[in-house]
């Protein structure tokens, strides 16, 4: 028979390769490792939950603009993409896309620094350390063992990819001789970077946060303009908006896709653990696009993260979130599980809770828990 991954290029992870499963099983008839990986995120609690929770907008705002979910769809749709293209495994590369988010909690951002504060002085919270918690131990599928039992490859990207290296969990996963994930770990970051720049963009002018006037002076969004009109030619705002948009994304995987190709054959890249041991990623876009990048986030930020609606919605729903914290930690008999737990770990099992919570559920239990009369 012959050999499935023989397409691949000599610098892929390959599932003969894994370091495998915490809890030993047998292989599949005709699933690779890293196909069950994805299959078994796509099937969990914390995966189908994505679906109503916050990317940028809670979904009070409106329900046109992306989920939690449907960024990681096109993250992963992305990756795929590239990973074809590099000669690398596309398998391992959407699974890492799938399971990048499944770690954040209700409302974005805005609930997890709520989070990270609540749980200040008990281990704090951190989106891809809760992601790792998540599939080691909190969803429970299998008999044989708690959480997914996938593969150490995709759990060491939720690693690789948090904030807090120095985290006993995180830190478990990192190796000190390689400061880089291998590269299908690379394609996600670069893969989520772009996802979310282009699409909170998108969402900004469907929801009329922003106009495309306010655009003239963005570079990116320019060269995405002017691949249009090449095209096109003259369109009117209605059909000009979603085509930049697609030109966008392709001028930013072009990019990228020409200058991590050229770092591979400078750099003589010849095996999985030659990328890791760089100081800086080898998947990136080139310079002048890094810069024109770095442009459209700077606008990002202040246009449309610190949009006046944006920040009242956030804070509101940070309120709502530090409410629930308080009130659940002084009554763990309100939610059945929180009260067998020592008193000393219930916050943590309280923010686990709340974590876990979608946008909807948390806005619920806010309103039964915390404004109902008692």
């Amino acid at each position: 028979m012959s050999d499935p991954e023989a397409h691949l290029a000599p610098y892929a992870q390959r599932s003969s390769a894994s370091r495998g499963r915490r809890h030993p099983e047998p292989t599949h008839r005709f699933r690779g490792c890293y196909q069950r990986d994805r299959d078994r995120i796509i099937h969990s609690a914390a995966f189908r939950r994505l679906m109503y929770k916050t990317q940028v907008l809670v979904h009070e705002y409106s329900d046109q603009h992306r989920t939690r979910l449907t960024h990681t769809l096109e993250v992963a749709q992305i990756s795929r993409t590239i990973a074809r293209q590099l000669g690398l495994n596309e398998d391992l590369t959407e699974a890492i896309a799938l399971v990048h988010d499944v770690g954040h909690p209700p409302f974005g951002h805005a609930g997890e620094s709520v989070l990270a504060e609540c749980l200040r002085d008990h281990g704090g919270f951190e989106h891809n350390r809760f992601g790792l918690r998540l599939v080691e131990e909190l969803e429970q599928r299998y008999p044989p063992f708690p959480g997914l039992n996938l593969t150490w490859e995709v759990r060491a990207s939720l690693a690789y990819h948090s904030k807090e290296p120095n985290a006993p969990e995180v830190r478990a996963y990192l190796d000190p001789g390689c400061p880089q994930p291998f590269l299908e770990a690379q394609i996600v970051d670069a893969a989520d970077s772009l996802a979310y720049d282009t699409h909170d963009l998108d969402d900004a002018l469907t929801l009329g946060l922003i106009q495309l006037a306010d655009l003239d002076g963005i570079a990116l969004w320019q060269r995405g303009v002017e691949r249009v009109r090449e095209r096109y030619g003259t369109l009117a705002p209605a059909q000009l908006h979603p085509a930049a948009v697609r030109a966008l994304i392709d001028l930013q995987v072009d990019d990228l896709l020409e200058h991590s190709q050229a770092r591979l054959a400078d750099l003589g890249i010849a095996a999985p653990g030659d990328a890791c041991r760089l100081e800086r990623p080898l998947i990136a876009p080139g310079p002048e696009l890094e810069r024109q990048k770095g442009e459209l986030e700077a606008f990002l930020h202040a246009k449309v993260y610190r949009h006046p609606e944006v920040l009242r919605l956030a804070q509101a729903a940070q309120r709502r979130l530090r409410e629930l914290f308080e009130t659940l930690t002084a009554r763990p008999d309100w939610v059945p599980g929180l009260a067998d737990w020592p008193a000393p770990e219930r916050p943590r099992a309280v923010g686990a809770y709340l974590a876990s919570r979608t946008d909807r559920a948390a806005q619920d239990d806010h309103l039964r828990l915390c404004q109902s009369p008692t």
